[in-house]
């Protein structure tokens, strides 16, 4: 990281590693625990590969020297540190990151900044040759989170106790700057934060101006900036501040190297005193004013330009170096890939115009858990990110094949970039959209539909449009901007080569989804022989026929195959490596087909999974069930015997997400868990409301016990309990819209 910027060296590439150790009461939440980072060394090969040049990386208080310094650990640090200086990615190290410290200090303990000076003087003297470092990771935020909205620890929730906790966090960031810079005088301060924004109707100018002063607190106090003229000096001192504490930043100034701006969805606010057009999540009493607070993208009908004009709020107000240190959406894969390329864009915008950006840094390289509830509990929830961590080994995603891409400076061109990210698009309201002249709007629409009118773009090609399975895709392709065409069989017969060859050269595709294929039906007309036949063509022939093709033209292939490829005997659920074992005509032919693919096609993708059901089709066993028994009809189910499930929405979705990342190979995919087809009954009954007397449990004498899958690559799809949840509000929702006597019976038209 040089002093000067050259504006024609080239943007840099950073990664970051989700390092947070909140303090929720007496209980620690670590990240690292989680992604399993703190057990694996050869992540910083993995890092290493993506091609950045540097690594915001933790040497964290509380895992390095919980007790006391004189009893550090330095092992951890010392195996991972000089490896990532041998591989040339220099570590801009953490020491807390939205932590309290160990247990035996806090945000607002008196003693909390000299502790941490005092570590991270021995983090200087042990690695002498570290030259960037970020004390303190976010302290408004962090202060924000523990002393206001009283989410950490020491769950404060008010204006007293923020204020305390911020002023510890900056004079640690100053102290703890003064001790590395004894052991290294030209170590380099890079002080992250959220680069917010806040907007609102005219009736909340008040509080806006407030919030949009308050966003540079940590900033303006490092840089000296904070005196009697300062827009909060009132602020702080009726909170708790001491004129003397205040101007002691004054007089001990510790500008930042390099100001660090993390964004995220999340980051640009809509304050509307209107609440009554808001979700009761969204309404908020702040200073006794009651109002809504709802993040731009959801409310605002246009949306604003996003990070590029903050960017340039940031150096205009600082006129010191900027880089991005966080870029992260939750979303799914396409919609990641094209929040980065617009933040980085930005970035390059903001340099052409003048700013002295250094860098973009892509987080978190492992993903990240539970942040869609702030942390405060072990839910389970996963945001991949350039590496995916749910399986035996960090799997690498789209996002970490465009980091390479935009390291050696060359065009990301992934197909699903064609389309524009959810956050321009129509759907995107949690309330009645509010339309304002006040701020910019973004051109990112009208953009998008010029670029669209000057090229060709390139759709999934969906085989099956009669299927359940193929009317998701559908759906969900267009809800997540996906173009895609769907065929029927008089459009496409995936058993023609001739008629697969014509839709390829008409769509030119960059994917193909075989939606098609079912297991042997004998109608009145139809011998045994003639349906097997028939079987065979839909499952196995046409499956082959449409992998030589996507062979032939370099396009991704993804397969469906079934439970059924297994005989159900194996006493626990089946792995993707165990042998296949059909016990059926149809499981035959899915064997047969992943075989004959695989030979033809290595890098297809076949999915094994079982059990469908969703919303909008009234076909399955659990929709069925549901409407007997809502007719006051005795249903009869097995009770015993548990089956794999899967959540078609989940399924489509990850399925989806493994095709833009390039996957190949077989892999299972169902929901977590399993249930009898009772129980699964029972308990979507009871979340809406049916009646369920006439449930009986009846295990059919005679019939095999189903296979279940397992899986040995990662289970990527939610829990059970959580999907049926999803889908009976869903089917709830759908009631709801229904007219008064109208029955819902016909499958989802797309």
């Amino acid at each position: 990281m040089t002093e000067q910027n050259n504006m024609a060296d080239p943007l840099q590439l950073w990664g970051g590693l989700e390092c947070t150790i909140n303090r929720v009461t007496d209980t620690y939440f670590s990240q690292m625990e989680r992604n399993g980072h703190r057990e694996r060394l050869e992540d910083i090969d993995r890092f290493a590969s993506l091609g950045i040049s540097a690594i915001r990386y933790p040497v964290l208080w509380e895992c390095t020297a919980p007790e006391s310094i004189e009893d550090a650990d330095w092992s951890w640090s010392d195996a991972r540190l000089p490896r990532l200086r041998e591989l040339g990615v220099e570590p801009i190290v953490g020491l807390i990151h939205h932590g309290s410290g160990p247990q035996h200090t806090s945000l607002v303990d008196p003693d909390f900044a000299d502790k941490l000076a005092a570590y991270a003087g021995a983090v200087a003297a042990r690695y002498p040759w570290l030259t960037c470092y970020t004390p303190v990771n976010e302290p408004l935020t962090t202060a924000r989170f523990s002393g206001l909205a009283g989410v950490w620890y020491p769950h404060g929730s008010d204006e007293a106790t923020f204020v305390r906790a911020l002023l510890n966090q900056c004079r640690a960031v100053v102290l703890s700057m003064q001790a590395i810079r004894a052991v290294n005088p030209q170590a380099k301060l890079v002080q992250t934060d959220d680069l917010s924004r806040t907007y609102g109707t005219p009736e909340m100018g008040e509080i806006v101006e407030f919030f949009n002063e308050r966003r540079w607190l940590s900033w303006d106090l490092l840089c000296g900036m904070v005196d009697p003229s300062h827009a909060l000096w009132n602020y702080l001192l009726e909170s708790g501040a001491t004129a003397e504490e205040l101007l002691w930043f004054r007089d001990h100034p510790c500008p930042p190297d390099v100001i660090g701006v993390n964004y995220y969805i999340t980051s640009e606010r809509w304050l509307d005193h209107r609440v009554e057009r808001y979700p009761a999540s969204h309404v908020h009493t702040y200073r006794g004013i009651r109002h809504a607070d709802m993040e731009t993208a959801r409310v605002l009908a246009n949306p604003t330009p996003g990070i590029g004009p903050l960017l340039m709020e940031v150096w205009e107000r600082y006129r010191r170096p900027v880089a991005i240190t966080e870029a992260h959406i939750d979303a799914n894969r396409e919609d990641q890939l094209r929040w980065l390329l617009e933040v980085w864009k930005a970035a390059h915008a903001a340099r052409e115009a003048g700013a002295d950006m250094r860098a973009v840094t892509v987080w978190a390289l492992l993903g990240s858990y539970d942040w869609n509830c702030l942390v405060t509990a072990c839910k389970g929830y996963y945001e991949p990110g350039p590496f995916d961590v749910r399986g035996p080994a960090p799997r690498p995603t789209a996002v970490a094949t465009m980091m390479r891409s935009l390291a050696t400076g060359a065009p990301p061109r992934h197909p699903v970039l064609q389309g524009v990210g959810w956050w321009h698009r129509p759907g995107r309201f949690l309330c009645p959209p509010v339309a304002t002249s006040s701020i910019a709007a973004s051109l990112a629409e009208r953009q998008q539909a010029k670029d669209d009118a000057q090229r060709h773009v390139q759709p999934i090609l969906i085989a099956g449009a009669s299927g359940a399975l193929g009317a998701v895709f559908a759906q969900l392709c267009a809800a997540r901007n996906i173009p895609f065409r769907i065929t029927s069989r008089a459009e496409m017969d995936v058993t023609d080569p001739a008629a697969v060859e014509s839709a390829i050269r008409r769509y030119h595709p960059w994917a193909i989804v075989n939606a098609a294929g079912s297991p042997p039906r004998v109608g009145e007309d139809d011998a045994a022989d003639d349906a097997l036949a028939r079987c065979y063509r839909e499952n196995c022939l046409g499956a082959t026929v449409l992998a030589l093709a996507a062979l032939k033209h370099d396009i991704q292939y993804l397969m469906f195959s079934s439970a059924e490829v297994f005989d159900g005997q194996l006493e626990r659920a089946y792995r993707e490596s165990d042998p296949v074992s059909p016990r059926s005509a149809f499981g035959r032919h899915k064997a047969q087909a992943e075989q004959r693919v695989l030979l033809a096609h290595p890098g297809a993708l076949i999915v094994r999974s079982s059990g469908f059901f969703s919303p909008w089709d009234e076909g399955h066993l659990l929709a069925r069930s549901l409407r007997e028994l809502g007719e006051g009809r005795i249903v009869a189910l097995d009770g015993e015997r548990p089956l794999s499930l899967t959540y078609l929405p989940d399924l489509v979705n990850t399925c989806l997400d493994l095709a833009i990342d390039g996957e190949r190979g077989i892999w299972h995919l169902t929901n977590q868990g399993s249930l009898d087809a009772g129980s699964m009954v029972r308990m979507t009954a009871g979340l809406l409301d049916v009646d369920t007397a006439g449930l009986r449990d009846e295990t059919p004498p005679g019939n095999p016990a189903p296979a279940l899958l397992g899986t040995e690559r990662g289970a990527l799809l939610p829990t059970l309990d959580d999907a049926l949840q999803r889908y009976a509000r869903t089917v709830a929702v759908q009631r709801q819209a229904l007219p008064a006597g109208v029955e819902r019976r016909s499958r989802l038209r797309v």
